[in-house]
């Protein structure tokens, strides 16, 4: 019975992101990167390398999926200030990591936060519109 039900959310988990609209694709990733950014913030706190490390990569990671998500072609001076704001955090977390600085990470957290609820607010306009 519990196979089944872990099937069952492995589905739903699996069909959710395959059924999402590039909208809402890219606002779990900023939500994503938040949530880890916030954890690898916390493993400095408390002195865990290894979580630092690991939280830090993840919200790497989906930085640099937002980043090859940027077409630059047609988004013109947009893409490439989103593009070098991703630039800057990934530079931002790679400090981080290195010197296990919880104010490199907070910082990070601001400005995906930031860029986060831009992305809510174009989500609105246009659904609106």
């Amino acid at each position: 019975m519990a196979m089944q039900n872990m099937s069952a959310y492995q589905s739903y988990q699996r069909n959710k992101y395959e059924t999402a609209s590039p909208h809402r694709l890219t606002l779990m990733l900023y939500n994503g990167a938040v949530q880890f950014a916030t954890r690898a913030e916390q493993a400095i706190q408390e002195g865990n390398v290894k979580d630092t490390n690991t939280f830090i990569q993840k919200t790497q990671d989906i930085v640099y999926e937002l980043m090859s998500s940027l077409n630059e072609r047609e988004g013109g001076e947009l893409a490439s200030n989103l593009k070098n704001i991703y630039l800057y955090i990934v530079d931002r977390l790679v400090q981080a990591n290195i010197r296990k600085e919880q104010s490199y990470v907070a910082e990070v957290i601001v400005l995906l936060k930031e860029l986060q609820s831009a992305w809510e607010q174009i989500g609105k306009e246009v659904s609106l519109g």
